[in-house]
This record gives C-alpha cells, sequence and structure tokens, in this order.
C-alpha cells in the first residue's frame, strides 16, 4: 500500500519529555512548515512569546493546545513551568511572535534552562529574515564569500553603536542586522557618511510580507534612496558587504595566528617573527606581536 504525500509526518519519532524549538512565518502565513504544523498538532502544550499574538496562527491551522505566555520578562519561571511539564515526560513547544525562536527573539534562556535540566531539545526550521536576507543579496554577499556575522537589532547607544560601525568597516565578513522603523532614516544616513562610498548594501523592508521590498545599492547612493523611498514603514534588515582587502594588504590578523600556531610546536617567538616578517612581509614589531599572541593563545587552551 502506497503511502499518501503527507503520511511522511507520522512517520517521524517525536521524542516525549523534550522541548520542540517551532519557526513561525515571519510576515506569510503559507511560510509554515508542514513540520511544525505537524508538532505543534502532537505536543501537550505550547509556550509562546506572546499569547494573544499566536492565537490567530494557531486558530487558523486548527491547533487547538495548552499555551502560556514565556517572555523576555518571565524567562526564569516560565522555563520552569516548562521544565515540570518535561518532568512529566510531556511534548511542549516554544514558537515567538514570528520567524525561528532564540535569533533575536526570546528563547535562549529557556533552551539553556531546559539543557541544564536534562531535557532534550530539538529544533524545528522554518522561516527567519537573516537567511532569506543573504539568499537574496546577490553580490552584496560575495565578497565575503558566504561568511557573515548576525549583530541583532542596531543599538540605541551612541558608544555602542561606533564601536559596531568600527568592526564593520573593517571585518572582512558580511554583517546583518535588524533596524526599527523608528530609527531606519538615522542608521542608514549613518551608513551612508560611516563607510567607504562603494561599499554595498542591501536594505531589506518587510521581508515575505505584502510590501516587500528589497534594494541593493552603494552606500554613498543611500541619501538619494531615503529621498526618493515611498515608506519607512515596517520591518527591516540591513546587510553590509564585507571589507575587500586591497592586493598589497596583509593578511588579518586571526589568519596570521594560523600561521604561527602552526609554527608554534617547532620555533620560539624570535624565530617565528622572523619567518612571519620574511615571507609575508610584515614588519618585525607586528610579526613578533603576533607570535606572542600565539604563545598565549597555546597557553589558554
Amino acid at each position: 500500500m502506497e503511502l499518501s504525500s503527507l503520511d511522511f509526518l507520522k512517520q517521524q519519532d517525536l521524542p516525549a519529555g523534550a522541548l520542540y524549538m517551532v519557526a513561525t512565518p515571519i510576515g506569510n502565513m503559507g511560510d509554515i512548515t508542514l513540520r511544525a504544523l505537524h508538532v505543534l498538532n502532537s505536543v501537550d502544550g505550547i509556550a509562546c512569546e506572546d499569547t494573544r499574538h499566536s492565537a490567530p496562527l494557531l486558530k487558523h491551522f486548527g491547533i487547538h493546545k495548552k499555551c502560556v505566555a514565556l517572555h523576555e520578562h518571565n524567562e526564569i519561571a516560565g522555563a520552569q513551568t516548562v521544565i515540570q511539564h518535561l518532568s512529566q515526560n510531556q511534548r511542549w513547544a516554544y514558537i515567538s511572535d514570528a520567524g525561528t525562536p532564540g535569533v533575536s527573539d526570546p528563547g535562549a534562556r529557556l533552551v539553556n534552562a531546559v539543557q541544564k535540566a536534562g531535557f532534550r531539545i530539538i529544533p524545528i526550521p522554518g522561516a527567519s529574515a537573516v537567511p532569506s536576507a543573504i539568499s537574496a543579496s546577490g553580490s552584496v554577499m560575495l565578497p565575503s564569500e558566504g561568511r557573515f556575522q548576525f549583530l541583532g537589532f542596531w543599538p540605541n547607544k551612541a558608544k555602542e553603536r561606533d564601536a559596531l560601525m568600527q568592526d564593520i568597516r573593517s571585518n572582512s565578513k558580511a554583517s546583518i542586522f535588524f533596524e526599527s522603523p523608528h530609527q531606519i532614516r538615522e542608521t542608514l544616513t549613518s551608513l551612508s557618511k560611516d563607510l567607504e562610498p562603494e561599499r554595498q548594501v542591501l536594505i531589506g523592508r518587510e521581508l515575505t510580507k505584502k510590501f516587500e521590498q528589497l534594494v541593493a545599492l552603494n552606500a554613498a547612493d543611500i541619501p538619494q534612496w531615503l529621498e526618493q523611498a515611498e515608506s519607512l514603514r515596517g520591518e527591516f534588515i540591513i546587510l553590509i558587504a564585507g571589507r575587500q582587502a586591497s592586493a598589497d594588504e596583509a593578511p588579518e590578523h586571526s589568519a596570521l595566528l594560523l600561521w604561527a600556531n602552526a609554527l608554534s610546536p617547532y620555533l620560539g617567538s624570535k624565530e617565528i617573527a622572523a619567518v612571519l616578517a620574511q615571507t609575508l612581509g610584515l614588519s618585525k614589531k607586528v610579526a613578533y606581536q603576533v607570535a606572542l599572541d600565539a604563545k598565549a593563545q597555546i597557553k589558554e587552551q
């Protein structure tokens, strides 16, 4: 007898006494996965970042389960409630308001508490703005060859913003962060001033929703785009291309440490510095500091 197209879901193992971290749509209801629906229908209860927000989603798909609120203000107490249910060999799920829990939404403390209590965590993947933006970024991601750093939400404090901007300017990895509609104009204006004019930036707005917008442009072109933008409402995700090193530029410190670490078992710091200076064209001072850093790193391990 042949299985129907959805019978494969019934074949999947759903261990009891486990917490299922379930990704939900970030805007388009159709992005819910078949596996997510199967899990949500199978668990004994669902912990939600906001039960009022999750109720329409669960109702739309005919899911009627016990729900408890677990958000950033009650994560510790809420986690203990979930752990108590897991200790009774129940299956529980956690969903945030949208997307994958723990990426920039509550969930990390819950996972930490459940793991420490000795229970299993099972991720149920799905929608997330970060890979969505990356998949449509094209040339913005090319310089970093797929490497990126996710910065969460852009900070409100000037000191933290300045530190991140300095890191972004010098980092060869692409940088990705979220921004609110209230701060997006100010943030994009700062990027246009602080980045090299030719640095590429991807601006994503309302991903997966009706008024989705994706625009790739150089930092120098941001002011003109802001003047012509029809709307700055909605949720934004910004992707900044990694810094491209010039042909005659010395390798990054992390790359130099790899060289020095490979030589450390056989040579002293002075000898390592001499090799680095001769083969990579570094100054003696820089080469010696890399050698010392490598030795210190080995001692810490």
